[in-house]
């Protein structure tokens, strides 16, 4: 199993990883697909409970590692194994993860299709080269409402877009889930704190993905989550035990506690 030591040495090695997000994201992916299952859960149990403790790191690393999860689980030969056995070896912020249902709030496919198609009349095509083209803001934001995830995708990479316009888009109400998890998948935009808040307190964001994004919330944000009744009760109860783990009250954040070798 790997120890607290362990996690911090692959937490430094993916930090240090130069070649941006995606290049992250494909090594934490490879940390968890050669390891067994009930040490990639360990794993990543110690980086929840480093970065809950404040080290630099393992925050940065952890942030990899949810997207892996997310986005490269066809890679990881046991994935789907992990919820269950996390379970079994009582690692309730790792089971946490893999919270599984619909969103609090669901938005009708056809209202959104409805919606898209009086808005605008030119072909998805068009649409979807307009999005990541356009210079124009106005047009810009008028095609960021669009439910259809492909032409979100596009508007994601243009770089007239700003920080302001993808927190309005991610916090838009009623909302398909698509565009919400195209958002999280950008690697340019889901780093950003302002839009992680925006996903987590949508009630139209799935719980598998929101779950993914609880760990990364600082104590403020999971302090409000908890409090707020009009989402998701698994990121809620998520919220909570990862309050307790920054407490020092959890059974992981506890043993980091002597010495604050968490913050070398």
């Amino acid at each position: 199993m790997p120890t607290q030591e362990d996690a911090r040495t692959v937490a430094r090695f993916i930090h240090a990883l130069s070649g941006g997000s995606e290049v992250r994201r494909k090594a934490a992916a490879r940390e968890l697909a050669w390891r067994d299952p009930l040490d990639s859960n360990e794993l990543v149990g110690h980086l929840i409970a480093l970065s809950r403790a404040g080290w630099g790191p393992a925050s940065c690393a952890l942030s990899d590692f949810m997207a892996a999860l997310e986005q490269e689980a066809e890679h990881i030969p046991h994935v789907a194994s992990l919820r269950r056995l996390a379970h079994v070896q009582s690692l309730d912020t790792v089971a946490d993860l893999f919270a599984q249902g619909p969103a609090k709030l669901e938005m009708d496919p056809d209202a959104a299709a409805r919606a898209d198609a009086n808005a605008f009349s030119q072909s998805l095509g068009h649409l979807k080269q307009q999005a990541r083209l356009t210079r124009d803001p106005d047009t810009l934001s008028r095609l960021a409402t669009v439910s259809n995830p492909t032409v979100l995708r596009n508007v994601l990479i243009n770089p007239r877009l700003t920080e302001e316009l993808v927190v309005r888009i991610a916090a838009r109400r009623p909302a398909r889930p698509e565009p919400l998890i195209e958002i999280w998948k950008s690697p340019r935009w889901s780093v950003r704190h302002a839009i992680r808040r925006a996903l987590v307190f949508n009630p139209y964001l799935p719980p598998e993905t929101g779950a993914k994004i609880v760990p990364l919330l600082n104590t403020a944000d999971l302090r409000e989550l908890v409090s707020n009744a009009a989402l998701h009760p698994a990121l809620r109860a998520q919220a909570t035990r990862l309050l307790a783990e920054g407490n020092g009250t959890g059974p992981a954040a506890a043993s980091l506690i002597p010495g604050r070798r968490g913050h070398d």
